[in-house]
């Protein structure tokens, strides 16, 4: 049956000695290493690819913690598992740090070197300084396969992205258009969606006259927070219905600074005539909603500002000024010509600002590259729709139908040097010429490339088959593709998970004999499931951020609580699709947690716990059958809740188990099965003894095993000390064969321990109350048969500290107890272990208290005033305090009364 084990662990748990060794010898011995020519079923996830740039944080831990979980358990299931790592170059991002080193490093920026030299810069910063986050996803005992680690600058995709642009190119999907889009003057690069984060600031709203500054003659007052874009108006737009503006419709109003530039008054279903004046300027080329008007009407559409954000190219005074000086001049001009109406006041909006360099973004006209995604998107959903892919929550598919079914075309182009080059060639002649990976640019004077490169989620959408080997026919795409599920936020549903779709789905078409089809013909998937979790928030529900200073250092938490205690705080707390709020009260917890079950199984182990085979169910006690069979339920139902993605109802069902059923219960049965003195004990009590400490090690095992995906640090040290086996990484999953080796749950067992669990609680309470010492025994008579809690006298005798009635044994108080079986009555004898004069100081204390809390809580109640004007919620909880409060009373009056 194996041996005592206790001296295999140290005498307390401090995971911050033992992580880090533990985590090397898992990838030493190649535990994480996926085997393409195992027979094993196939379950594979990919990492979403953290930026090269990048530190863990909270988003990053409860990603990484509930993936892990899911591929731990599916290894110790007997699944072949690939978790495949890597990282995204993250084209902006990088280069702004490099650019950043090189100002302050050597005083240059990029444009001092040639283009090669200074990507070979970023290189050199990557090969140095890249790669801190992997670091850190070691540290919180990611298992990944290391040994296929990817880049999406790598070689092989860096092949999968120029395939597939061509392929798009050469089906009419990707096009070169001008066309409006969020511009970063500070980067001079269009930036994506998800690059702009919108933040409330104090701007003016500036009220000025368009036309005549005659009354009677044509004339328009409008409105702006950016007077600054008026160099570039062209229209002013009015509601179709305003009887106000209906003579204007048409005409043309002369531009204050500009006489290229005339103002046609058009009418829109846009305007709302009830804001503001009814009227709007229009700038197409440097607002979204301007730029959508300006193509429903055919207007002219100026650009007045270079990539800088400079005033440029409007022939006024105010060339060459930048945003925020052209907005005092502009004003300061219209005030001059008598055409600002209002004076200027205050007025708090919404303005997107660049993630990266934190400037106001600048909606601009530029030419960009683009992705026509109408058939893409359309395929997206339908993958969705016919179930290839479910989502989980199910409660998210809307939002995700709300991005596929309305989805605008993709600008796929940033003007930056690092990243995937546009592989597209511009000839002499005007020639344009897309290069796959296997063909020849062409050659020859006066072709060049074009000097843009692909936006970052462009490869990043390529992801699940590009990191396999894709467009390559590899055993790792045969065997591990499609994904079985990716996890990841809600919140990069549109911009990550979107994307892939689009491309896994295109790809699917394009090269089914390599992807194969997910069913009935329809394009192959990149993931089959799609797990989506919220977003961790601070413990109020606030959004972390540098401003409100409530951020997390995940890394921080490792240190001081260790590794586990991290993961299960997240894991706890992961409901799918709903945010979780987190404080360090939970690491603390976890942190708790972890000690606990360290002590437990450590003094299980030194009472002699072992594992082996359970002896026949008639052998058992009640208690052990009941402990085995609460086992089993909770197996199952963790089972069930993984399987689901519920990982915070797992793991609160182990904690609840753990702690509560097995640590504070059963344990204490336990110590009363063990005899503490084997040559004193008869051979039955040995026996018993024996049994327990089977059931002991079996309880061990599968509760370590299950907790193991989770907290897989504490687990390893634990269970190997138990078994004294290689690793609990490579150790089976437990079935119900492993717990109460699958017989029927004892209901007469359950019930007595039930029973019993309430007698020696009341009985413990009874003793509280009365002032005996916790260790200080009491005579006490009671007719166990009665109840049917014949077998479990002993256990209750040693538990409740209860001995049997000697001579001289006089009744001195009654415990009465309602149980299943009927009700109990335990007559004690407590004279000589009170003292009570000091008793009844106490009581009296206490019901002095209880009277105090009764009178402040009638008060209140019998107060209208405060009835009538106080919450619902409020009154509801001094009528609690004041029912808590009159049973303390009456509990209290009923010991005084019995003492005297």
């Amino acid at each position: 049956m194996g041996k005592n084990r206790a001296d295999a662990l140290p005498s307390s748990w401090e995971p911050q000695a033992h992580e880090a060794d533990i985590y090397q010898r898992w990838v030493d011995r190649g535990y994480f290493t996926a085997d393409v020519s195992s027979s094993k079923p196939p379950f594979s996830i990919v990492l979403p690819p953290p930026n090269v740039t990048g530190q863990l944080h909270m988003g990053h831990a409860l990603d990484h913690t509930l993936a892990d979980a899911l591929v731990r358990r599916k290894r110790m299931q007997g699944y072949e598992v690939l978790w495949l790592p890597g990282m995204d170059h993250a084209g902006i991002a990088t280069q702004t740090k490099v650019e950043a080193m090189l100002k302050e490093t050597e005083g240059k920026t990029r444009w001092d070197y040639s283009r090669e030299d200074f990507i070979e810069k970023v290189w050199e910063w990557k090969r140095k300084y890249g790669g801190t986050i992997t670091t850190q996803m070691r540290a919180i005992g990611d298992s990944l396969d290391w040994s296929r680690e990817r880049f999406t600058l790598d070689e092989g995709l860096s092949t999968a992205v120029q395939t597939i642009f061509k392929q798009l190119y050469d089906k009419g999907m990707i096009y070169r258009a001008h066309r409006l889009v969020n511009w970063s003057p500070v980067l001079e690069t269009a930036v994506s969606d998800i690059e702009v984060v919108y933040k409330d600031v104090e701007g003016e709203l500036v009220s000025f006259r368009y036309g005549s500054m005659n009354d009677d003659e044509p004339h328009v007052v409008v409105a702006t927070t950016r007077i600054e874009t008026m160099l570039g108006d062209v229209a002013i737009a009015v509601h179709p219905d305003d009887e106000r503006y209906r003579d204007l419709v048409g005409t043309e109003l002369p531009h204050p600074f500009r006489e290229d530039l005339t103002l046609k008054v058009i009418a829109d279903d846009y305007v709302d005539p009830e804001f503001g004046t009814g009227a709007v300027k229009i700038t197409p080329a440097h607002d979204p909603n301007d730029y959508a008007m300006g193509l429903r009407h055919n207007l002219d559409m100026p650009s007045i500002m270079d990539k800088k954000g400079r005033i440029a190219g409007t022939g006024t005074r105010f060339d060459g000024l930048t945003r925020e000086e052209a907005r005092t001049a502009l004003c300061e001009a219209l005030r001059e010509q008598g055409r600002i109406v209002k004076e200027i006041r205050p007025y708090v909006h919404s303005v997107g600002h660049s993630e990266r360099s934190g400037e106001a973004i600048e909606p601009r006209l530029s030419m960009q590259w683009f992705v026509k995604v109408d058939e893409l998107a359309r395929m997206s959903g339908d993958a969705v729709r016919q179930g290839d892919t479910v989502i989980h929550p199910k409660a998210l598919e809307p939002r995700y139908f709300d991005w596929v079914d309305d989805m605008h075309d993709w600008c796929i182009s940033r003007q930056l040097w690092w990243g995937h080059r546009i592989p597209i060639w511009y000839g002499p002649e005007g020639e344009v010429v897309c290069v796959g990976p296997d063909e020849e640019p062409p050659q020859g004077e006066g072709w060049e490339q074009d000097p843009d490169v692909l936006d970052t989620w462009f490869s990043s959408a390529l992801w699940p088959f590009s990191t396999m080997g894709w467009p390559d026919s590899t055993a790792d795409l045969q065997r591990f593709y499609p994904t079985s599920v990716l996890v990841t936020a809600y919140d990069i549903l549109f911009f990550w998970v979107a994307r892939m779709m689009m491309f896994g789905t295109f790809a699917g078409t394009t090269t089914p004999e390599i992807l194969g089809e997910a069913a009935e013909g329809r394009p192959q998937i990149p993931f089959t499931d799609l797990y989506l979790h919220g977003l961790v928030r601070d413990e109020k529900g606030r959004k972390m951020s540098k401003s409100l200073g409530n951020g997390i250092d995940p890394m921080d938490w490792v240190e001081r609580f260790g590794a586990d205690a991290l993961r299960f705080a997240l894991a706890r707390g992961a409901n799918p699709g709903v945010d979780l709020p987190l404080g360090e009260d939970a690491a603390q917890s976890s942190r708790n947690f972890a000690t606990k079950l360290f002590n437990a199984t450590r003094f299980a182990l030194m009472n002699g716990a072992v594992v082996g085979e359970l002896p026949a169910r008639e052998e058992l006690s009640d208690a052990d059958r009941w402990i085995l069979d609460e086992l089993e339920a909770v197996r199952a139902q963790v089972d069930s809740y993984l399987d689901d993605y519920q990982f915070a109802k797992a793991s609160e069902e182990l904690y609840q188990f753990v702690w509560g059923t097995f640590c504070d219960w059963y344990l204490e049965i336990a110590k009363v099965q063990i005899p503490r003195e084997l040559d004193a004990a008869s051979e039955a009590e040995r026996r018993r003894g024996e049994i327990t400490q089977v059931v002991l090690g079996r309880v061990l095992n599968v509760v370590l095993k299950m907790l193991h995906p989770v907290m897989p640090f504490v687990t390893e040290v634990l269970w190997t000390a138990l078994t004294g086996e290689e690793s609990i990484t490579i150790a089976p999953w437990p079935t119900a064969e492993d717990t109460n080796g699958g017989a029927e749950r004892d209901e007469r067992a359950a019930r007595r321990i039930a029973d019993l669990d309430k007698l020696v609680t009341e009985l413990r309470r009874f003793r509280s109350d009365q002032g005996v010492k916790p260790s200080q025994k009491v005579p006490g008579r009671m007719d166990l048969g009665a109840v049917d809690l014949a077998e479990q006298e002993d256990l209750l005798r040693s538990l409740a500290r209860i001995e049997e009635p000697g001579e001289g044994f006089q009744e001195s108080a009654s415990v009465e107890v309602r149980l299943s079986e009927g009700t109990l009555d335990v007559a004690v004898d407590t004279s000589g272990t009170v003292d009570v004069a000091a008793e009844r100081k106490r009581l009296e204390k206490d019901l002095a208290k209880a009277q105090k809390e009764l009178d402040t809580t009638g008060k209140k109640l019998g107060n209208e005033n405060f009835l009538s004007k106080a919450p619902e919620a409020v009154v509801e909880k001094i009528r609690e305090r004041q029912r808590v409060a009159q049973e303390e009373y009456d509990r209290l009056s009923q010991r005084l009364e019995a003492l005297n």
